[in-house]
């Protein structure tokens, strides 16, 4: 007879630090799931795991307006008396916020930070999914995923739980909010990969009577447009699927050691080729 095999149980966390949570290495986000298919690779992933880099400009903006938008998140400090990071007093202020675990902003930036929060606030979809009081920000949950046993994690940017019905409602600022580039960052980015995780997560530790999971993009340009979408039903279920072969993948690396890059471990050189859409379009104009 086989001893059952103890299976830790979900488990919902409030208050956990930002930094806490992307560093633990005892579950998967979907950051890493994403990070682990193409054209990422498990060898990429785990060298980004054990080499955490330190902030990026670039990400500056989009957490201000998480904690502009939200009332959480990372501390604000805006570096006044300067136009620009090129002078070296401007530089030295930034990185002592950066130290300090804060998102240093220059006046103009937290103009444009303010201005996007109250876009999102006068919005008449996005404004009501983030009125003040109505959700939890920032709440971690952890659960196992039952087929491979694999402790997974998320992190919902705006928790709104009714009656009969939770909400996870994600906030992402974007160069360009039209519903065309915003179809093609979900392919892009693997969004549908976040959402299905995230409703399944939910559904795990929360076990509520329903969920739906609301994509809310803001434009980084006056005048800040935005536009508020759920999945298809179908690109969930794609990225479901893709979640599955991830986490097949994470459990295979994690129990043998081996972290393969794209090609994995071959005796024959492969070939490649022009994505399919080129080789479809070139043959057809010049293989007559």
């Amino acid at each position: 007879m086989t001893a059952a095999v103890e299976v830790e149980a979900p488990q919902v966390v409030d208050g956990l630090p930002a930094d806490e949570y992307h560093a633990d290495k005892t579950s998967i986000s979907s950051t890493g799931l994403r990070a682990l298919l193409a054209p990422g690779c498990p060898a990429q992933f785990k060298y980004d795991r054990d080499h955490p880099q330190p902030p990026k400009r670039e990400f500056d903006l989009g957490n201000a307006v998480h904690t502009a938008v939200l009332g959480e998140g990372h501390d604000i400090v805006e570096i006044t008396g300067f136009s620009d990071w090129k002078k070296a007093d401007a530089r030295s202020l930034r990185d002592e916020a950066y130290d300090a675990g804060k998102v240093p902003l220059l006046p103009k930036e937290k103009k444009q930070v303010d201005a996007m929060a109250k876009a999102i606030r006068e919005h008449p979809l996005a404004g009501p999914l983030f009125a003040p009081g109505s959700g939890i920000a920032e709440r971690s949950l952890y659960w196992t995923d039952p087929a491979t046993g694999i402790r997974c994690r998320v992190r919902p940017d705006w928790l709104k739980q009714m009656p009969g019905l939770t909400l996870a409602v994600d906030l992402k600022t974007t160069k360009d909010a039209n519903p065309e580039a915003v179809s093609r960052a979900i392919r892009d980015y693997s969004y549908h990969q976040q959402d299905a995780l995230y409703v399944d997560g939910i559904w795990a530790t929360l076990q509520p009577e329903d969920v739906r999971f609301i994509f809310v993009f803001i434009s980084k340009t006056a005048p800040y447009l935005i536009t508020v979408r759920e999945l298809t039903d179908q690109d969930r279920d794609i990225g479901r699927a893709r979640n599955e072969r991830a986490l097949r993948i994470y459990k295979e690396c994690e129990s043998t050691g081996i972290w393969p890059d794209w090609t994995g471990p071959v005796t024959e050189i492969p070939q490649i080729g022009m994505p399919a859409w080129d080789t479809i379009r070139q043959a057809e104009e010049y293989l007559k």
